[in-house]
């Protein structure tokens, strides 16, 4: 199998059983595991499988514990809907991938966010040391020209009075990314020492070269790092190695899908989204057909739609 593009994908997974026997060889390679109790002492069923354990003696498919999980979806039409969320570049919106697959918008909405369930890194890697890191924040909604504060739309006797859009605070996120390296993404509530301070110290090894703009909160890393920084605001953008533009250039390609594939994101789900391009992203040196063997791999995370759809 070498696949890259699509039609070859779903020429080669024409069959489920296909699909089922290659994902039993990506996730056990070989060895059945009860995903109940971790026993390797399993049987085959006509079904699937079932735990020879007898503190367990449960039944099993190699769907259990992963994304695919309780799902009615044929796994032909799953691998085919990973392939195209981690492909294109900017995303890809509900609408389109249920009218790209037969299926509902509804279904195709949950299918994405298991996918970007999958996509969360599970074990982070320290950035820096010998790699220059860059760090930056930028803030996520429509511009505030649009917004009132105050204001809202309202029915007086029947007739709609535009008072225009009420006002809601933009979503700021703070990003680290290593030059011709990764990058982590989080979504904080504000640019504070105890939130940004935290996030870099948690990611960037220390005494790593890190470059930031003149933000004060970015004042303190001379302490535990080798830190520079541009001054953006009287029109100094590059100054030597000292410059800001890598993140800079990953923010144009965030906001871009954010807005011009998905419209807008709520607070509740934008930390999913980030992990959808910050997976991309840090895959983007891999094949097609690596990269959606690397993801399928850290497929076991399982999502139900009441724990999607919980109000927080």
């Amino acid at each position: 199998m070498n696949f890259k593009s699509l039609p070859q994908l779903l020429d080669h997974f024409k069959e489920e059983a296909t699909c089922i026997e290659y994902y039993e060889l990506v996730r056990w390679n070989g060895y059945p595991v009860c995903p109940h109790c971790g026993s390797e002492r399993v049987y085959k069923t006509t079904r699937g499988y079932k735990c020879a354990n007898n503190e367990c003696y449960k039944k099993f498919t190699v769907k259990v514990g992963t994304i695919f999980e309780n799902s009615k979806i044929s796994l032909r039409i799953w691998f085919a809907a990973i392939f195209l969320a981690t492909n294109h570049k900017k995303g890809i919106s509900s609408v389109q991938l249920a009218s790209d697959l037969g299926i509902t918008q509804k279904t195709a909405w949950f299918v994405l966010h298991r996918i970007r369930e999958m996509l969360k890194v599970k074990e982070p890697k320290l950035l820096g040391n010998d790699n220059m890191v860059e760090v930056d924040e930028t803030y996520i909604g429509g511009k505030n020209k649009f917004k009132h504060h105050g204001k809202k739309r309202s029915v007086i006797d029947n007739t709609l009075t535009n008072e225009g859009k009420p006002y809601v605070p933009k979503k700021m996120v703070v990003g680290i990314i290593e030059r011709n390296g990764q990058v982590v993404l989080k979504h904080v509530p504000s640019a504070d020492l105890n939130n940004i301070g935290s996030f870099i110290s948690k990611h960037v090894q220390q005494g790593s070269t890190i470059y930031s703009d003149e933000a004060p909160v970015y004042n303190h890393l001379k302490k535990f790092y080798t830190h520079d920084n541009v001054q953006h605001g009287i029109n100094i953008y590059v100054e030597g190695n000292v410059h800001t533009n890598t993140i800079e250039n990953f923010w144009s390609v965030l906001k871009r899908g954010l807005y011009g594939i998905y419209h807008q994101v709520s607070d509740k789900h934008l930390e999913r989204y980030l992990d959808e391009y910050s997976a991309r992203f840090n895959t983007r040196s891999l094949t097609n057909q690596q990269r959606f063997e690397k993801f399928l791999l850290d497929s076991e995370s399982s999502l139900s739609y009441k724990r999607l759809t919980l109000k927080s």
